[in-house]
């Protein structure tokens, strides 16, 4: 089936033929024809489907016809939990976009939010953004919702991990009853379902891939190693490759930015991105990384969705993510579009149990291969058969001071602030010390010989 069958005008078909793209996935050659017919959908789809498109492409078809959006007005909105998927979003609607006189703008935490409100005052036919930081804009009335058409909900599923289900709310009961809504999740789960019931509207359900499961388009192995040597390991296993693109995972934000140094000194171009980084420098390190002028970035799970980096060919995880679903994730991030990739895991003993419980949730044993040189002092167990995958237990609602608005699940503040890009939830500090009810009795302090030492952070 080509794009050509789908119902989409000939100045979005040049757009997506000069991406060089003739044949819909199979979410795109379902989701546009349905959302083309004025239907709610909820679809589910892992990462690299081409779901993004899957939206993108009849949301500015059903657009074009329209009424411009006036000032400070939108017709469209897309929400998305993080600033990353945030950009790509809105890079995919520019791309797609780029025939049509249509208008669009990104707004995200982590930046300057004046800029932004002057992108807004002569309104948006598309906006994209994170749920926090268009809160915020809604309160200081630099965004209106009068009239619109269209409701977005991109990996919704994210967004209720990360404890946005209380935005998201406030955010519906400001929009208009009569309305288009369009929910894509990586999964269908009791928790979507229920916030389906108050979203969307007799949908379409599209449903292309088998929940907790990775492409077959990826080659998936493990390299056991002591954990000392990983570092070693990954430096040989560039140079000795000759790796040119490598997307690396590390657990914490001091681990990711350690071995971007390692590399640099064994003279391997890398960078880190993660929470603790300027929006900024987040933006530039993914851009050198797309453009060849690093070899490896190093990212914590903040990078883990919304990265879309054509042909990826290698993610290489050093360390095991704690949380089995975002192993899915990170290597989600390869083999997209029909491309072929490799992602490779760097093993130590102590992390047996995470690789038990990724194995148990995607229902397949990694192959492990021991690279010569870096053979494990402790080995890991041997591999046993495989348990069912676990029943996942719906997840409480966070409390609004411990969400994050668009960083990647680190507890960030909304004015994009904090810090944290390795999935934990901290709960941000009182910025005075009247913490305690009636809010005028301040804690103690010590004397200066006598103070604990402040632990650091990772």
């Amino acid at each position: 089936m080509p794009f050509t069958s789908l119902g989409l005008g000939d100045d979005l078909l040049a757009a997506v033929a000069d991406q060089g793209y003739h044949t819909p996935s199979p979410i795109q050659a379902q989701a546009i024809p349905a959302v083309l017919s004025g239907r709610d959908v909820m679809a589910a789809a892992q990462t690299g489907t081409g779901k993004t498109a899957g939206f993108t492409l009849p949301l500015l078809e059903r657009l074009r016809a329209g009424q411009a959006a006036s000032n400070n007005q939108v017709r469209a909105l897309v929400l998305t939990p993080t600033r990353e998927l945030a950009a790509q979003v809105a890079e995919s609607v520019a791309t797609y976009g780029k025939n049509l006189p249509l208008t669009s703008t990104v707004v995200f935490g982590g930046v300057k939010v004046n800029p932004q409100m002057q992108r807004l005052r002569g309104g948006a036919d598309i906006l994209v953004a994170t749920p926090g930081r268009l809160l915020d804009l809604y309160q200081q009335n630099a965004v209106k919702f009068d009239r619109l058409e269209i409701l977005v909900l991109d990996e919704a599923d994210r967004m209720l991990d990360m404890g946005f289900i209380h935005d998201i709310r406030k955010i519906l009961s400001k929009l208009p009853p009569k309305r288009q809504n369009l929910m894509f999740s990586a999964t269908f789960s009791p928790e979507i379902r229920a916030l389906a019931k108050g979203l969307v509207n007799d949908p379409v359900e599209i449903d292309v891939s088998p929940r907790n499961t990775t492409t077959e388009l990826v080659t998936q192995w493990i390299a056991p190693v002591d954990k000392q040597r990983k570092a070693a390991l990954l430096t040989h296993l560039i140079q000795d490759n000759n790796w040119f693109q490598v997307l690396v995972f590390s657990r914490t934000k001091h681990g990711a930015n350690k071995l971007a140094k390692q590399l640099e000194s064994n003279g391997i171009e890398a960078a880190a991105i993660h929470g603790n980084k300027s929006q900024n420098a987040r933006t530039r390190a993914l851009a050198d990384f797309k453009n060849g002028k690093i070899r490896a970035l190093v990212a914590t799970d903040i990078a883990a969705r919304g990265l879309d980096i054509e042909q990826l060919p290698q993610v290489v995880n050093v360390d095991l993510p704690n949380v089995p679903e975002d192993y899915v994730h990170r290597i989600g991030r390869t083999g997209r579009a029909g491309a072929t990739g490799q992602a490779i895991s760097l093993v130590s003993a102590d992390e047996a149990q995470q690789l038990k419980d990724i194995e148990r949730l995607t229902q397949q044993q990694l192959e492990r291969k021991i690279v010569a040189g870096f053979e494990p002092g402790e080995p890991l167990p041997a591999a046993g058969a495989l348990q069912p995958p676990k029943r996942k237990r719906p997840k409480k609602a966070k409390p609004a001071h411990a969400r994050s608005d668009s960083s990647g699940g680190n507890g960030q503040a909304r004015n994009g602030n904090g810090g944290g890009g390795n999935g934990q939830n901290r709960q941000a500090r009182p910025a005075n010390n009247n913490s305690r009810p009636g809010g005028n009795s301040q804690r103690r302090r010590r004397p200066a010989g006598n103070r604990r030492p402040q632990a650091q952070q990772s």
